[in-house]
């Protein structure tokens, strides 16, 4: 890591609106991601506010629940949101139609379905949108591996990966959201992980 980025860590590892601020000034074409997760409108709200024509990228796996969808679809209206949809290419229907139902993640099928709905999605959206500054809301707390991570990093396509709220605790985003009068749903479900702390490998790839 380069000693700019070291020091960023270092000054605004606890300054989330101030590291906001700092990366979209480091690039011309941010993007945040988002899959509609509990407490996801913090994260949208904060980039939107500063930036509100921001690319908001969201990788659709057809997965979702009636809740989420409900849900992404008030806090899309809610912050005025530039949604861009990223979905598998194939329909949930026609995937089922061949395959049947989604596979567990004890089915060695799992990390193809995995790819599918999710990675390759991804993927395109770099492809097509080719971005410079990434925006997503992963949180420590969320994952042993998230735990390791720094609130900046860059890849190796040179891509800067920016996680502004790293260090904060549900407390903190809860707080987030009703100081903001933001929404919040918690009936959600992400087929590519099914279990709580495990990851589907999206961000352990990029």
């Amino acid at each position: 890591m380069s000693s700019e980025l070291a020091a960023i860590n270092r000054d605004f590892a606890n300054n989330p609106q101030g590291l906001v601020e700092w990366a979209l000034a480091q690039g011309a074409r941010p993007i945040c991601t988002t899959n509609f997760r509990p407490f996801e409108a913090v994260i949208l709200h904060m980039v939107s506010q500063v930036r509100p024509d921001i690319p908001i990228v969201w990788m659709d796996s057809g997965y979702n629940t009636e809740a989420t969808y409900q849900f992404a679809d008030a806090v899309i209206k809610q912050l005025n949101l530039n949604l861009v949809s990223f979905i598998p290419q194939r329909t949930r229907a026609h995937r089922e139609a061949l395959e049947g139902p989604m596979p567990g993640i004890d089915d060695p099928r799992h990390a193809a379905f995995t790819q599918e709905v999710k990675i390759e999605p991804f993927e395109r959206a770099l492809r097509e949108m080719q971005p410079d500054v990434w925006f997503t809301a992963l949180r420590a707390e969320d994952t042993p591996e998230r735990a390791q991570m720094l609130p900046v990093s860059r890849n190796s396509d040179g891509l800067l990966k920016v996680a502004p709220l790293l260090q904060w605790s549900a407390k903190d985003m809860y707080q987030y959201l009703q100081a903001h009068n933001l929404p919040n749903n918690f009936d959600y479900f992400d087929p590519t992980k099914v279990e709580e702390k495990r990851e589907c490998g999206l961000h352990l790839q990029h």
